[in-house]
């Protein structure tokens, strides 16, 4: 179903959000959107706001470990550049940062390994040629988990990122800075790289909006690969209204990418006021809503009372369930780029990756064709299940973050994915936060739409951050 917007609605888009904007929060808290405003209305300058995000990353970055590379002095240069040519784009002048993963020309790109410790990209990756062209300005790049091969956030060669709620808790990886570093006020948004859960899984441990966009949507010329069958990327933001601006900035065909589909870029703010009561829900209880931590299932089954009233219909529906190959993983492609590398010195990887590479080399040909032949199936399965309902609701994460020492000596029995599902099925999904556990670590609720069906998935995660405050919380440490 195509998701209806009235043409009062697709005048109240990206000019509305701004001029909306309450300024009341804590300048380092703000969310992008409230912080375009106080920039258009010259309340504050980008060079003030660059030097509050450096201020944080010097004083908690220690304790964090989001950041790889801070770029002081080009950050500050961007801003007052962004000072003395003001504009009425939303993303001008607004402080950011980007997963160590995306190459940035001049700027050291690391993928979280020694192996590329030295290595510094002479083009920008298209999406930070977006941004770049947006008026953004970078900060530096993020922590993450080595080659995005993971998913905890502890598997880098700086070190693991520590989670702005507990320290002593992951952040979920692997866009693990990139979560962090916006929970904690580091920066206003951040991009990440998702092909099983990467920008997810950190968003829902650390209480912040995480976006995985459709397989095609945004290109991934420039960002190191992992799985070229299913890398997305996508923003992390602290509000839905964020990341419909930071989508339209990266969203669109590029020409000279593999995977960027040429379909058309609609107006992501204006989506947001679109109403969803003519969408039918689906909820996928079976397999997604077993065996959750209790004080997950809590918040979750609250967030769908809270939304089921809004839909025309709603119906429990049964998702696909992929048939993995004996030695025929997707995750061979993690082998295809690193081969070259792995082979001449395998002592530079993590440990972790080091077994995840060399187990990867019993995968046979005739195998993993088969893999993708079921890829492609799954994905012709999925449109089925969206002849019936609209969009879909479920956790994120089965529990809360764990601990990083359970998680570094592997004594934390890791629950199924309820994420790496929905990039098989090449389609998009995010994940807001919903609840705390009694410990205080955030909970995610996750929404998922149609191939391309970003436009419906905003507005339902819109609709329910309008109507509760837990995206509004920040960590205090």
């Amino acid at each position: 179903m195509t998701l209806p917007i009235s043409r009062r609605a697709l005048l109240a888009g990206t000019a509305q959000l701004l001029a909306a904007a309450n300024l009341n929060a804590a300048p380092e808290f703000w969310t992008l959107t409230q912080a375009a405003a106080a920039l258009q209305r010259r309340a504050i300058s980008s060079e003030e706001l660059t030097k509050l995000c450096l201020a944080r990353i010097k004083t908690l970055d220690p304790r964090l470990n989001t950041f790889i590379t801070v770029t002081e002095d080009t950050a500050l240069a961007q801003a007052r550049a962004c000072d003395q040519n003001r504009s009425r784009r939303p993303l001008h002048g607004i402080p950011i940062a980007l997963k160590d993963n995306i190459d940035s020309a001049g700027i050291r790109t690391t993928a979280a390994s020694q192996l590329f410790i030295d290595r510094i990209p002479t083009q920008d990756a298209e999406v930070a040629a977006r941004l770049k062209a947006a008026g953004t300005v970078c900060l530096g790049k993020l922590n993450l988990d080595e080659f995005a091969f993971e998913g905890t956030g502890t598997t880098s060669f700086f070190g693991p990122v520590h989670n702005p709620w507990n320290p002593a808790h992951i952040t979920g990886g692997s866009s693990a800075g990139s979560a962090a570093a916006l929970a904690a006020g580091l920066c206003y948004a951040s991009v990440g790289s998702d092909d099983g859960g990467s920008v997810r899984i950190p968003a829902s441990f650390c209480g912040i909006t995480g976006f995985k966009t459709s397989y095609g949507r945004v290109s991934t010329r420039g960002v190191i690969p992992s799985a070229y069958s299913l890398d997305t990327v996508g923003p992390l933001t602290r509000s839905v209204e964020d990341a419909a601006l930071m989508l339209q900035a990266l969203a669109g065909f590029d020409p000279l990418d593999s995977i960027a589909a040429n379909v058309p870029v609609p107006d992501y703010a204006a989506s947001l006021h679109a109403p969803i009561s003519n969408l039918r829900l689906g909820i996928p209880r079976d397999y997604f809503f077993e065996n959750l931590h209790p004080e997950v299932a809590a918040a979750v089954e609250t967030a769908i009372h809270l939304l089921r009233p809004k839909f025309r219909e709603v119906h429990e529906v049964v998702l696909p369930r992929f048939q993995f190959v004996k030695n025929g993983s997707y995750d061979v492609e993690l082998l295809h780029y690193q081969e070259p590398f792995f082979r001449k010195s395998p002592d530079l990887y993590h440990p972790w990756s080091r077994r995840q590479l060399t187990d990867l080399e019993s995968v046979t040909a005739i195998n993993y064709v088969e893999t993708l032949k079921r890829l492609r199936e799954s994905r012709r399965d999925i449109r089925r299940i969206f002849e019936q309902v609209d969009i879909l609701i479920l956790p994120t994460m089965r529990g809360t973050a764990p601990a990083i020492q359970a998680t570094i000596d592997e004594s934390y029995r890791r629950p199924p994915s309820n994420v790496s599902a929905f990039n098989r099925f090449g389609i998009p999904a995010i994940s807001i936060p919903c609840g705390f556990s009694p410990a205080s670590l955030p909970i995610g609720l996750q929404i998922v739409g149609p191939l391309f069906g970003e436009l419906q998935v905003l507005a339902v995660a819109h609709a329910y951050q309008q109507a509760t405050d837990w995206h509004t919380r920040h960590p205090r440490f």
